[in-house]
């Protein structure tokens, strides 16, 4: 008997009256929610506009559920299509049955169009995602807990599931929880992206390759310990097979995209500044309002200290230099000040010469007596 062990649900559905809540779905749904909430943040602090993931993921979440129902079935046709089977058995997406690289890849071609609609970058989109991504598959794995499927080998350890199904060809016992490493695998990968992402600037959609070559390293070693049925090729899974190829493709376009485009965007969408909220606006005007209104103040304050100085200057400025601005010149009773002095010395000036010609004039008519005197006596 196994003291300690993770027991497996009874049921994989609940019934909330007529309306069914299966496990599988609800996990699903959570991881769905999760990184579209954890995507627009990030989107948001590289520029873009609240609301764009969840608008471009109308568009990914139903191809990417698509393809990898389609990639499951595709991988697997003999469980809906061989003798005995039931086709229709292969649109029951409730009961499991979502292969991760058709997800990824119809994904991104939905994606892709979401984006085109919008005139953002893919990458620059994938790249917010990214850990969000990883966070939703780390959710979603618990729907195979619910259904009681893709566990590992028996096992004994403490954390063993213990599977109660004996459905489709299950044995009752103890296994590896294969989902479970895989949902906390997929939790450290989303963790790595978010912290290289931040240390090194990733950009260009190479925060998304280091999610996809992550994965793929988990995945590997994970896939191995598998024990449902599979296609093998030279010995391995068709799986671990992807998850190489996968793995290689992801690195060589990290490589690739840091020599040919290093950094990252600096636009991510265009005009995203133009959709600020009306509060930020009335808060800006405001601050803008009590700026011109403490400039106006400074202003007055500095006009007003302007005219005071003028005022000194004309009462004592530069009188004392010339000793005609600024004084008084005293003219008999009359006593001219400021600008008048200037008139004043234009007077005195011309009085002045008025004199020297009436002393001239008065000199010259003795002289001419005499010279009248002499002429008659002669």
């Amino acid at each position: 008997m196994e003291l300690a062990y993770i027991p497996s649900p009874s049921h994989g559905v609940l019934h909330l009256g007529p309306i069914p809540l299966r496990g599988y779905a609800f996990c699903i749904i959570i991881g769905v929610f999760l990184a579209v909430w954890l995507g627009n943040k990030r989107w948001i602090a590289r520029g873009g506009r609240a609301g764009t993931v969840a608008d471009i993921a109308v568009w990914a979440v139903p191809f990417g559920l698509v393809g990898g129902r389609l990639y499951h079935v595709i991988t697997d046709y003999e469980l809906y299509f061989s003798e005995g089977r039931d086709w229709v058995d292969a649109f029951k997406i409730w009961q499991g049955g979502l292969g991760i690289w058709g997800a990824i890849a119809l994904g991104a071609l939905g994606a892709w169009i979401g984006c085109r609609r919008r005139g953002i970058p893919l990458p620059a989109w994938a790249d917010a995602v990214a850990p969000g991504i990883a966070f939703a598959q780390a959710c979603g794995r618990w729907g195979n807990w619910f259904n009681q499927e893709l566990y590992g080998k028996p096992t004994d350890v403490p954390w063993a599931l213990h599977i109660t199904s004996s459905t489709d060809g299950r044995v009752p016992g103890y296994y590896h929880p294969t989902f479970l490493y895989e949902s906390l695998w997929c939790v450290g990968v989303g963790l790595l992206v978010i912290w290289a992402d931040r240390r090194f600037k990733m950009g260009h959609g190479r925060a998304f390759a280091l999610y996809v070559a992550a994965y793929c390293v988990g995945r590997g070693w994970i896939e191995y310990m598998r024990v449902d049925d599979a296609h093998h090729i030279l010995g391995l899974r068709l799986n671990d097979w992807t998850a190489m190829v996968v793995f290689v493709l992801a690195v060589l376009y990290i490589v690739i995209s840091s020599r040919l485009r290093p950094g990252r965007e600096e636009i991510v969408e265009p005009h995203a500044d133009e959709d600020a909220p009306a509060e930020d606006d009335a808060t800006a005007s405001a601050e803008d309002k009590a700026d011109d209104k403490a400039a106006d103040k400074a202003d007055d304050k500095a006009a007003d200290k302007s005219e005071g100085e003028a005022g000194t200057d004309g009462r004592s400025g530069d009188g004392d230099e010339d000793g005609t601005d600024g004084g008084s010149v005293d003219l008999g009773k009359e006593t001219v000040t400021g600008s008048d002095t200037s008139s004043v010395n234009a007077g005195s000036a011309s009085g002045t010469e008025s004199e020297k010609e009436t002393e001239t004039e008065t000199e010259a008519q003795p002289v001419a007596r005499d010279e009248a005197g002499s002429a008659k006596k002669s």
